[in-house]
């Protein structure tokens, strides 16, 4: 989903490619395309895009990923975005 972007640069996720099974997972549960499973593993298909609703690190059956969420103040922009708000990011966080 390269249309939609936040902040570029600071997104605050991890992928252990030695740990993943290749599961497909995190594709299946993440919401802006961000993963691919290409050799067998999961990669990174458009990190950037990223969220950091962290929905991939909690169905990660073997805890190859990890979000830190803050940076991209997903839980206000998803909130804001249901509730058919203008977005203004200005102050969050």
């Amino acid at each position: 989903m390269k249309s939609i972007r936040y902040i570029q640069g600071v997104v605050n996720i991890k992928l252990d490619g030695e740990r993943c099974v290749g599961c497909g997972m995190c594709v299946n549960v993440c919401p802006h395309q961000v993963f691919i499973v290409a050799d067998q593993k999961a990669q990174f298909a458009d990190k950037e895009g990223c969220m950091e609703c962290g929905a991939c690190a909690l169905n990660c059956p073997v805890e190859a990923i990890e979000v830190n969420p803050g940076v991209g103040c997903a839980s206000l922009i998803i909130s804001r975005w249901l509730k058919g708000k203008n977005i203004n990011v200005e102050g969050c966080c």
